[in-house]
């Protein structure tokens, strides 16, 4: 059964998404990011360029004829065809369809008050189909 980790009280869901992906990628894990709409994802796919001088994160965007190879996918659309299935990053606002294909998921939830309360309602209905559910609160030791 999928894991799910939620992360709460982050500042910035797409530098906070850029580092889970790059500490991802370097345990050799395959990642799929989920963004919310067209505009999370443009902003997310110029991030995962820009995000470190030092750092190289191969990615595409879902559909692209290079996403079997590309270790890190990007889409806003749950309903894509998916190469990968180790670990998928939600940063959108509602609950992935296909989640029970993959090993984990991350649920990033920001600070602000309407993507928490859509976070606890997700969080409540993972709960209730029994999934295994992690809390960390960002900031927080």
């Amino acid at each position: 059964m999928t894991r799910i980790d939620f992360h709460t009280n982050v500042p910035d869901k797409i530098a906070y998404a850029c580092r889970l992906v790059r500490k991802a990628w370097g345990a050799n894990k395959r990642v799929v990011l989920m963004a919310d709409d067209e505009a999370q994802l443009a902003e997310l796919n110029a991030a995962m360029w820009t995000f470190s001088p030092a750092d190289f994160l191969p990615h595409v965007l879902a559909g692209d004829a290079l996403a079997a190879h590309t270790p890190i996918i990007l889409t806003d659309n749950d309903e894509a065809e998916l190469p990968h299935k180790e670990l998928l990053v939600n940063l959108s606002r509602r609950a992935p369809s296909g989640v029970a294909q993959f090993e984990r998921m991350i649920e990033v939830i920001s600070s602000d008050e309407d993507d928490a309360a859509a976070g606890r309602k997700r969080y409540v209905a993972y709960k209730q189909q029994d999934y295994p559910l992690t809390h960390f609160v960002t900031g927080k030791s």
